[in-house]
């Protein structure tokens, strides 16, 4: 009896150990191997042989992974509290780096993250944060890489997602635009008053020296006039050449 069961059980047995030894990797993964403790090579992908009891592997995913980091408390430059969220997108480079360097390399980059996003935030005033987005995620995400890089980590994109502010900073802000609108609008009006004293200053100064001028500009309005159907009104014209003594007159007595 016991020589029938004994090969069948040593068969099982050595069944079941190659059956441990054989690992099969995806193409986005990787195996660390360590032998007796101490690294020994990366493998993969596709099937890999692991000795039980003396060697050890520890799978690496490759795969670019979306972390959103949870909305930080900032104080801006220009001392405005603001809510701030944001996403990264960052891969393992270096199989070996990420796990001999680091215990948890998804938990020490989104810690990280927190940190640089109100480190950099905090460095600018709220016109920037809310101006110049590509500006401070190109910054944030320089800070994370050169920071991860000893990690095995490659940060490829920084997002910020949203800048809440509150209530009341809300509706100062909408005054301030206001005021700003406001401002503009007198501005530009008062370079329209200057602009047209200027063309009336010009055209006065060539009504003066060409006295034709004037009188074409004269004939020019009595027919505006006659054009626009008006019963109500009547235009006596009268030659210029008989209005003028009087009007230089009227300039001497002054005088």
């Amino acid at each position: 009896m016991f020589g029938i069961e004994l090969p069948v059980f040593a068969i099982v047995l050595i069944a079941l150990f190659v059956f441990s030894t054989i690992k099969i990797l995806n193409e986005y993964e990787r195996g660390v191997i360590f032998l007796l403790g101490r690294f020994w090579k990366v493998k993969g992908p596709g099937i890999i042989i692991v000795i039980p009891g003396i060697q050890r592997m520890v799978r690496v995913d490759l795969r670019t992974i979306v972390m959103d980091v949870p909305t930080q408390d900032v104080i801006s430059r220009d001392n405005v509290s603001v809510k701030v969220s944001a996403v990264i997108y960052f891969r393992v480079m270096d199989p070996e780096k990420s796990i001999i360097q680091v215990e948890n390399r998804v938990e020490a980059t989104s810690q990280l993250a927190q940190t640089t996003l109100r480190s950099v935030l905090g460095q600018h005033e709220l016109d920037d944060m809310l101006s110049e987005r590509d500006k401070l995620n190109a910054d944030i995400q320089v800070i994370l890489d050169q920071a991860t890089e000893t990690w095995g980590i490659k940060v490829t994109n920084v997002e910020i997602k949203h800048v809440d502010l509150d209530e009341s900073m809300v509706r100062a802000i909408a005054a301030q635009a206001e005021a700003e609108r406001a401002r503009r609008a007198k501005v530009i009006h008062a370079e329209g008053e200057f602009q047209a004293s200027q063309k009336l200053a010009d055209a006065a100064s060539v009504l003066a020296t060409h006295p034709q001028a004037l009188q074409l500009r004269y004939l020019q309005t009595l027919t505006e006039i006659s054009s626009e159907k008006n019963t109500q009104t009547i235009v006596f014209p009268m030659p210029l050449d008989l209005i003028r003594p009087i009007f230089d007159k009227i300039t001497k007595i002054s005088d």
